[in-house]
């Protein structure tokens, strides 16, 4: 690929790091979904999804910055605990998939997240601890296999009772944890070298910025706005994905 096409390449891939991390500051998910996709334009899916892995730790970790004072840490615990190993295991199986294989299971689930939210959310369904814990585990694991899975871990938590800052603020600590152990489990299997982890570093940097813009934005939103966006994000993205595998 020429140079000059790879220079816009990278400058619309941190354009939209910037509004990804702004969203995922105002809902507490959504960036993964919205920029994995460019990514797997940009990088193929073999690179995208460590990249995304590195940048979705600096996200987080944005997050957990701006909400620090709100974390549920029994919640962290109950639910990173189980949720970490299992992402480790996701993490090896994504791992031994062809490349083709990883977009159609990405934009499958992407889709598939659509009714399966919307389903959690109208039986308004209370978690309990243990509860939480068995969340983290499923949920880790399709981290760990799929990258992108905060639309339901979001409403994991908010079925647990959290809400605003105490919702984004945990949701944030255990995703941190748990893509940290994704990005180590790549590092140990050669999956991530240091020209990788650059690049997940740079796209890292504008979801950061972006974290810290949407923490300003994050009481102005109505609860319909947030349904829609985040339903739009996940079928573009599946949409894209799916065709980026048939490509």
């Amino acid at each position: 690929m020429p140079a000059e096409i790879l220079s816009y390449a990278s400058l619309f891939t941190l354009v939209v790091g910037l509004i990804a991390g702004t969203v995922g500051g105002v809902v507490g998910t959504g960036s993964s979904i919205m920029l994995l996709p460019v990514l797997v334009w940009s990088f193929g899916p073999k690179q995208a999804v460590p990249i995304m892995a590195v940048a979705a730790v600096m996200a987080n970790l944005a997050r957990l910055a701006a909400w620090w004072r709100e974390i549920d840490w029994r919640a962290f615990l109950a639910y990173a605990l189980p949720g970490i190993p299992a992402a480790m295991l996701g993490a090896r199986t994504l791992l031994q998939l062809p490349a083709a294989v990883i977009d159609i299971g990405l934009g499958l689930f992407f889709l598939l997240m659509i009714p399966g939210r919307r389903w959690l959310a109208a039986r308004r369904i209370r978690l309990g601890l243990w509860q939480l814990a068995l969340a983290g585990a499923a949920i880790g694991f399709l981290t760990g296999l799929v990258l992108s899975t905060g639309p339901l871990s979001v409403p994991a938590f908010a079925a647990y009772g959290l809400g605003k800052g105490a919702l984004l603020s945990t949701e944030a600590a255990t995703s941190l944890f748990i893509y940290l152990t994704k990005v180590g489990t790549f590092r140990s299997f050669g999956a991530l070298p240091l020209a990788i982890f650059a690049k997940g570093v740079i796209v890292g940097s504008s979801l950061m910025l972006g974290a810290f813009i949407g923490k300003a934005l994050v009481r102005r939103m109505d609860e319909r706005t947030f349904q829609l966006l985040l339903d739009g994000m996940m079928l573009v993205s599946g949409l894209f994905l799916l065709l980026a595998a048939f490509r």
